[in-house]
């Protein structure tokens, strides 16, 4: 099979498509709609000869030949975008897509460099079509080693074996309540971590079960891996659960939410640069990760 131009624009549909998980959930990044997608992956199957994908009432699903194409895609994509990126340097000029990832709740934490990061990053003119995404800790994680993500920002109490991880900065997690809150009708500097084992908790999902059991909870009955969730069900006075510092000090001056003064119920994680080694890894990768490193070390 000899690639015409028009294939290379197919093979990026199904890219994304596959990327996405369906056709409407790759509209948005594609810029077409769903019944154009539709056209777009029928015409590629008809140039190979088989189907790739199967899609209707029974929800979307690649085929192996699909899987197999698409990993082809993939490779073949990415030679593309390094050939463009390796003539543009002759420019002196970045070119490509940068994939970031990050978890949520950090634009308040006055230690994060990010916005200070990008900043600098796009300081000069260059072709970088920039991608950000925020996901849980082990679905980023996952992402990077699959090659779909190609930097993240995050906390990672279980990490991913083949990735490289660069400290940071240190961020530091309290035990909060609402003020509807049995708590907050007692005496909070006299609260100590046994009397918390009568309440309920709202634990993170990514957390070892052990985890909670060292911190001194043990009533774990809900489980969300976002800190907004987290929040929400600890404003529902009936849940306590841990919150970053800096993300809880606004509800704190509000009125909202108390903290317990518990060290021993305290927990600090470093935040880290998180990548995967790359034998030819792109220079506007290789600039965001010296630049985010610049940024959190001066």
């Amino acid at each position: 099979m000899r690639l015409a131009g028009s294939d290379l624009r197919l093979l990026s549909v199904f890219d994304a498509v596959v990327r996405h998980g369906g056709f409407a959930a790759a509209q948005t990044e594609l810029n077409i709609g769903p019944s154009t997608i539709s056209n777009h992956i029928s015409a590629l199957e008809e140039r190979l000869g088989c189907t790739l994908c199967q899609r209707g009432r029974g929800g979307f699903r690649v085929t192996e030949k699909g899987q197999i194409v698409h990993a082809e895609a993939q490779k073949l994509l990415a030679s593309i975008d390094g050939f463009s990126e390796s003539v543009s340097t002759l420019r002196g000029k970045l070119v490509g897509t940068l994939r970031v990832g990050i978890v949520d709740a950090i634009a308040t934490d006055g230690s994060s460099r990010l916005s200070e990061t990008f900043g600098h990053y796009f300081g000069t003119p260059n072709g970088i079509h920039l991608e950000v995404r925020q996901l849980s800790p082990q679905d980023l994680l996952q992402r990077i080693y699959d090659g779909l993500i190609d930097v993240g920002v995050g906390s990672f109490p279980n990490k991913l074996a083949g990735l490289t991880y660069e400290e940071l900065y240190h961020e530091t997690h309290s035990l909060y309540f609402a003020m509807s809150h049995p708590l907050a009708r007692r005496d909070i500097e006299s609260v100590s971590v046994e009397d918390l084992a009568g309440f309920d908790v709202v634990g993170r999902g990514y957390w070892r079960d052990r985890m909670h059991g060292q911190l001194g909870l043990r009533n774990v009955k809900a489980i969300v891996y976002e800190i907004e969730p987290q929040l929400i069900l600890i404003r529902s006075g009936k849940f306590i659960g841990f919150l970053p510092d800096h993300f809880a000090d606004h509800w704190v001056k509000q009125g909202v939410l108390g903290r317990l003064p518990l060290s021993e119920a305290g927990y600090g994680c470093s935040f880290e640069l998180v990548y995967k080694k790359a034998p030819r890894q792109g220079r506007a990768v290789r600039k965001f990760i010296d630049t985010v490193l610049e940024m959190h070390r001066s």
